[in-house]
């Protein structure tokens, strides 16, 4: 992690927007600590491009870094205490010289902050005291992952401060996701913090969690014609925990049949060879979602050879390949629960008739309700946001580009 410019992190038509922003930051931490601030951090949220689903049992993922980022005024302390204020959220105040977990704290930034303090100092690095006036845009409940945002960029804060910049984004991340499942108390992958804090497109493989294996890939999506588009079909989330639940699960079911506690250790001709047992045993569903993770596991490293190889057409090919994957095998589309709400079926055939054979469209993250994602072209882009505002309401349809640049301090 290392110090960027305004020109390096963001596209250059929104320059003169974030450079109004920063100030405006700098407005309110000034208004709010009685002095300006020194320093600069961002780190942006991210998104899912290849492997739905395939983390959970130990398979590849394809995610990058996007535009939207959560951006903070910063200056440091000598009292020990990290102060940070978020727009429109109270003040948290941590204590450093106390790193337990409080477990009156989970579920809140507070613990986030205290959790990446505790995961520097036990990996021997430097933290101390600093005061931050922090401001989002990335979309809470979107599958754009506000909290991994939040979490790198207290480790870049810390890591710039105290540290020289010397800890990789890597070891950012892996921190990020211990705050996470330590502290905040959510059972987190490391696929959110990684993409976040690496930025640009990357390859993470899972074969071995305690230590994935991760690439960068240098695609230049400013130059591909295409714009990222989130669509929020203003989904309904409560109640999808056991829809969520099943999915690994079920994978798991199919691994176990072979002894094997991970999908990832078995091949697909295991399954292919045995499919009459696996629908009797364990029913179609959880035989498809394993086919679906066999599949969208290869596809992520083809998907990867086609950016590195500059062939845009092919990895869009890939990208629709896998969302139909997801809808047809996977089946995170829409809740079996809950049939009558399917506003990303809806979403994906609107998708599907503007784009008419152009760029690429899937659901996005998880599944079951909030978002798609699409990869629109520059002359369909407006007809697109057009249209899917007009079903899903005003502000619905996000345009997004890939962010080269991960969890950095920002020299204005």
């Amino acid at each position: 992690m290392s110090v960027n410019t305004l020109d390096k992190i963001y596209t250059e038509d929104k320059i003169a927007f974030q450079k109004e922003r920063y100030a405006k930051a700098a407005h309110e931490f000034e208004k709010l600590f009685e002095a300006p601030p020194s320093r600069f951090f961002s780190a942006p949220g991210r998104t899912e491009v290849g492997g739905n689903h395939t983390d959970h049992n130990h398979g590849r993922v394809l995610a990058a870094g996007v535009s939207l980022d959560v951006i903070a005024a910063v200056i440091p302390t000598d009292d020990g205490v990290i102060k940070v204020k978020s727009e429109g959220f109270p003040m948290d105040t941590v204590d450093i010289s106390d790193l337990e977990v409080h477990k009156e704290e989970q579920n809140t930034s507070a613990a986030l902050i205290r959790g990446v303090a505790a995961g520097f100092c036990q990996r021997g690095y430097k933290i101390g005291g600093f005061r931050a006036y922090t401001t989002s845009n990335v979309l809470k409940g979107s599958g754009l992952s506000s909290s991994a945002a939040f979490e790198v960029l207290i480790g870049a804060i810390l890591n710039g401060l105290y540290n020289n910049h010397e800890i990789s984004a890597v070891e950012t991340a892996q921190i990020s996701q211990y705050a996470e499942n330590a502290f905040f108390g959510k059972p987190s992958g490391l696929m959110d913090q990684m993409a976040s804090s690496v930025g640009g497109f990357i390859t993470i493989d899972f074969n071995d969690p305690e230590n994935p294996v991760i690439e960068s890939i240098g695609f230049d999506f400013a130059k591909s014609g295409h714009s990222l588009c989130i669509v929020d079909t203003k989904g309904n989330h409560a109640d999808l925990t056991p829809e969520y639940a099943a999915v690994p699960a079920e994978m798991k079911q199919i691994a176990n049949h072979f002894g094997k506690d991970y999908l990832r250790e078995i091949s697909k001709a295991d399954i292919m060879d045995n499919i009459a047992v696996l629908r009797e045993k364990y029913g179609d569903r959880a035989l498809l979602r394993s086919l679906h993770f066999m599949d969208d596991n290869e596809r992520v490293e083809k998907e990867a050879s086609a950016l590195k190889d500059g062939s845009f057409d092919k990895f869009l090919q890939l990208v629709k390949e896998s969302g139909r994957s997801s809808f047809m095998y996977l089946q995170n589309v829409y809740a079996s629960s809950a049939p009558h709400e399917q506003g990303l079926s809806t979403a994906l055939y609107i998708a599907e008739q503007i784009l008419d054979g152009e760029g690429a469209f899937r659901v996005h993250g998880g599944g079951f309700a909030g978002t798609i994602q699409a990869f629109v072209p520059s002359h369909k882009l407006e007809k697109f946001r057009g249209e899917m505002e007009k079903v899903f309401g005003e502000g619905s349809c996000y345009v997004l580009s890939i962010r080269p640049v991960g969890g950095t301090e920002v020299q204005l």
